[in-house]
């Protein structure tokens, strides 16, 4: 049996509440830009590239193990992999026979996420023991946007900082070396062979590396994918890394941003360079402290699922 503890109502009800206002700061401006039809190229990102969306990341989960009573519990009785506790489990926990108690269901969260969850711990076992890079300069971004008046403008409603010439010079005049698939595959056609890395989806599990702002920023992904077995706390602790990394990773790139609130970091600059290194480093000592967090729970989760 999953060891079980019981979460008092009032300390359970005060972290609900209290995440919903840590969401609803993040997720209620886009909700509002969206009923009107606006666009952030910064503060969208995380609820357009994501597949969780703002209303699922508002409930509030406390994790496995945890036990809700009361109006919680009667609640995520109607949410998937959640169950409800039998009367054997009720009287361990001091509870009476037949009160309304739910708690995380293991048994049915791996017969459906099974692979998910391997191949999850895949990634974040495999990011976590290979040495950190710190030579892209967010090239990434640039890459994207490389002659692309050939092609479909990406982001048709900004300006590129230094024009398409301009940002053309800084992709040719410095190293390509991006091993982030989901980053390379939006590259332009032109700026596919310029890359040093080759990475593919196939590839994804062998070159994720800890440096990198997108494998880092993705560690929300994989927090997400593992609710509600993991508390709502440790994905939106990843959920506001992966913000900041975007914010930085947008400073960074071709765009003029500082319209927007977003004052450029020049990478093309040795200064910029040098600023973006020390956001990396910064990031990826972050990333780190929550990628074992990840690791943790997902080992217990894990247990007896074939790696």
């Amino acid at each position: 049996m999953e060891p079980l503890s019981l979460l008092a109502e009032d300390s359970a009800q005060a972290r609900e509440e209290a995440h919903l206002q840590r969401v609803s700061r993040y997720a209620d401006p886009y909700l509002a830009r969206r009923s009107a039809g606006q666009k952030h190229p910064v503060e969208d990102f995380l609820f357009t590239y994501y597949t969780q969306k703002p209303g699922q990341l508002k409930r509030w989960h406390p994790g496995a193990g945890a036990v809700l009573t009361g109006a919680q519990a009667a609640e995520r009785l109607g949410w998937k992999h959640y169950r409800r506790l039998d009367d054997g489990e009720l009287g361990f926990l001091g509870l009476p026979a037949g009160c309304t108690a739910a708690t995380f269901d293991r048994a049915a969260f791996l017969a459906d996420r099974k692979e998910a969850v391997a191949f999850a711990g895949v990634i974040l076992r495999g990011t976590a023991a290979r040495p950190a890079q710190f030579g892209c300069f967010g090239l990434h971004e640039w890459a994207m946007v490389y002659r692309q008046d050939k092609f479909d403008l990406r982001h048709e409603y900004l300006q590129l900082r230094l024009g398409s010439a301009g940002t053309d010079k800084v992709v040719e005049d410095n190293r390509i070396r991006c091993t982030h698939f989901d980053a390379f595959r939006f590259y332009t056609p032109d700026a596919i062979p310029l890359n040093e890395f080759s990475p593919s989806r196939e590839s994804q599990r062998h070159m994720e590396q800890p440096g990198c702002l997108h494998a880092n920023m993705d560690l929300y992904k994989w927090a997400y994918k593992l609710l509600p077995a993991l508390s709502s706390e440790l994905v939106m602790d990843c959920f506001e890394l992966s913000w900041r990394i975007r914010a930085m990773d947008m400073q960074a790139s071709p765009y003029d941003l500082a319209e927007w609130g977003y004052p450029a970091i020049p990478i093309e600059t040795p200064q910029g360079k040098a600023s973006y290194v020390e956001h990396q480093r910064n990031f990826a000592a972050e990333a780190t402290a929550l990628r074992e967090r990840l690791a943790l729970d997902l080992g217990a989760l894990a247990d007896g699922v074939q790696k």
